[in-house]
């Protein structure tokens, strides 16, 4: 399902949400190929994306274009990070009532399962902006963006009660059962962050197939992407973070092109030419 270019909010009413307002403030950066970008849509929903997919994406932070096994002298895996992406990063956190309603489950899910805080907060930033009713066109439901038949891997099925995608909605049933799967991801890829990364959005065997590589769709590429810049800028500086892949193999330097929007993702844009996208995830009602 496509849809129609001429639904985008007007760029003049989108801008004017309180939002996007603060944390673009007194921003003026030149687009950089590598810079972060963002927009709150008509639902309130903030979209990421590594790469400007068209007009209603507004430079959020200048970033840096590839990440390298080990730290720099800054504490970030390889590339560059703007001083103040932090700092705006922050603040739109704070201003998210969807991200302050669950941070403490997303504490609870880093201490259970040795996930690092930020990068729940990076991959749940990029999956459904904090949209706990969010539903893609694939149908993966919640926070975490999962379908049923991975949730019912974690214990998430219909009963007497409620359906799946029901439960789904529940931000601590969805966050319990979304980092148990990373958690499985991470263990299945020791050392390799990205493939963890990309093996959730593409799936395990995507990423197997490839040879143990980040698949070769633009739209996985571009979710990595934007996971790792969230989860590199969130991290404080010189704090230990998960390895990068190539360090589990003693070094080497990974690069991913920015291309297309990851799909079927509630809070990714789907691609419709293989450069640009438009958001098509929204909330949808969910089976009682």
């Amino acid at each position: 399902m496509k849809a129609n270019l001429s639904t985008r909010p007007a760029r003049s009413n989108w801008l004017k949400l309180p939002l996007l307002a603060v944390v673009l403030a007194g921003l003026h950066i030149a687009p950089a190929r590598a810079d972060m970008w963002g927009y709150v849509d008509a639902q309130g929903v903030t979209h990421f994306s590594a790469l400007q997919l068209d007009e209603r994406y507004e430079l959020f932070f200048r970033g840096g274009e590839s990440f390298a096994a080990g730290r720099s002298e800054s504490g970030v895996p390889g590339g560059q990070r703007a001083a103040a992406a932090p700092a705006k990063l922050t603040s739109y956190f704070e201003l998210s009532p969807g991200y302050k309603a669950v941070r403490h489950l997303l504490r609870e899910a880093s201490d259970t399962h040795g996930i690092d805080y930020e990068l729940l907060q990076a991959l749940i930033a990029t999956e459904s902006g904090f949209n706990p009713r969010a539903v893609s066109p694939k149908g993966a439901i919640g926070l975490m963006q999962l379908i049923p038949p991975t949730a019912a891997r974690y214990g998430v099925k219909a009963d007497n009660n409620a359906a799946a995608e029901k439960k789904l909605t529940d931000p601590r049933t969805n966050i319990r059962a979304g980092s148990s799967y990373l958690s499985y991801l991470i263990k299945l890829f020791p050392g390799e962050i990205e493939l963890a990364i990309a093996a959730y959005n593409a799936g395990e065997g995507a990423v197997q197939r490839a040879g143990n590589k980040i698949p070769n769709y633009p739209e996985t590429k571009n979710y990595v992407k934007t996971v790792m810049q969230l989860y590199t800028s969130l991290k404080p500086a010189g704090a230990e973070r998960m390895k990068p892949a190539g360090a589990a193999r003693g070094g080497g330097r990974v690069r991913m092109e920015m291309m297309g929007g990851a799909r079927g993702r509630a809070s990714m844009p789907v691609s419709l030419d293989g450069v640009s996208g438009i958001t098509q995830g929204v909330a949808l009602p969910i089976p009682q």
